[in-house]
């Protein structure tokens, strides 16, 4: 059988990223680079004439930024984005954007593109090759909740009001299914959640911060020594393990990684399910690996509940499917429903 090699289009204002990415994709006999782009404009002018099935997209550029490009190439020809992102607060804020638009992931620029390090070019092909294997999400966007919230919730007692509490791990895909979930809890949820999602240091505070504009639930990055309090949710730092301790504080530490992964769902799995026991009703979404397997396992064996996002609404049915198949899931369910069946859980 004939090998098919995956096209991708390059897209960056850049004549010197331009290069450098086009090199390092096409030293890989998996990827075909056939063709750059200057601009947004120019990228979707590009989109149509070459019919590439990844592309690699920059986000600050003249003419059309990356932002108003994925926009309207996610409504009139939709196919896998990945985003090449800076460091700083404003990529981190674009970067969430464009993933809640619809790219599948994002790859943090080289610091120093002149000692560019081999592991970074690995990780480029590893994402296009994830990329080409994605669901995307398009149509359909998470539904946007007024932000009510409930009388003084930042007053309110440590202790929840429900004895359930309610984890979720996800991973790529995840920023905008953590949306579609959160949007549907309401400010009167009796429960703390705590949230891992696979992301780099600063870009999960601005996160927490996109998905506090779109809830009625409170949403924040969690911080060593909070106390958990119902209806917030806390997201676990980037580069810092999240675990809850039995008397309801939320501790952070940068114990080894798992794997390569800091935060990791399996470590806040564990916690819950040795301090919380029957009471945790677990989550898991969209992403690649088994991440949260064996905490899925601690879950069940000390009497917890653990959901699956079905695979037709994963972005990557890869976390979600290592649960399915080990039997550790109580129920697979389809994104849109994964609120309400917590909630339902948890009433």
């Amino acid at each position: 059988m004939e090998f098919r090699q995956i096209k991708v289009l390059v897209v960056d204002d850049s004549a010197f990223f331009r290069r450098i990415i086009s090199e390092i994709i096409a030293s890989d006999e998996r990827c075909l680079v056939v063709g750059t782009a200057r601009n947004g404009r120019e990228a979707l002018e590009k989109v149509a004439e070459l019919k590439p099935d990844v592309v690699t997209m920059d986000v600050n550029m003249p003419v059309m930024d990356g932002i108003e490009a994925l926009h309207e190439l996610m409504a009139t020809n939709p196919l896998p984005v990945l985003i090449l992102s800076s460091v700083a607060v404003e990529g981190a804020y674009v970067t969430i954007r464009a993933l809640e638009e619809g790219a599948v992931d994002f790859l943090l620029k080289p610091t120093n593109w002149a000692t560019i390090q081999q592991e970074w070019k690995n990780e480029l092909i590893q994402k296009l090759l994830l990329a080409y294997r994605a669901k995307l999400v398009v149509g359909k966007k998470p539904r946007k909740t007024p932000k009510v919230k409930a009388v003084q919730p930042r007053e309110r007692l440590a202790q929840p009001t429900s004895k359930k509490i309610v984890a979720i791990g996800s991973s790529t895909g995840g920023p905008r299914a953590l949306k579609e979930v959160c949007s549907k809890f309401p400010a009167d949820f009796p429960c703390s959640i705590l949230v891992v999602q696979h992301m780099p240091p600063l870009f999960t505070r601005t996160l927490a911060e996109r998905l506090n504009s779109s809830s009625a639930v409170e949403v924040k990055e969690a911080e060593d020594g909070d106390l958990l309090k119902p209806g917030t949710v806390y997201i676990a730092p980037g580069d810092y393990h999240m675990v809850v301790s039995k008397t309801g504080s939320i501790l952070l530490n940068q114990d080894p990684p798992i794997g390569t992964l800091r935060p990791a769902v399996d470590i806040l799995f564990d916690s819950l399910a040795e301090h919380y026991g029957p009471d945790v009703v677990a989550a898991v979404l969209t992403g690649m690996g088994s991440d949260g397997r064996r905490g899925a396992k601690s879950i069940k064996e000390n009497g917890g509940t653990v959901l699956a996002q079905s695979e037709q609404t994963c972005v990557i049915y890869g976390m979600p499917r290592a649960i399915v198949e080990a039997g550790y899931a109580d129920a697979i369910v389809p994104l849109d429903e994964i609120a309400p069946e917590i909630i339902k859980l948890c009433s």
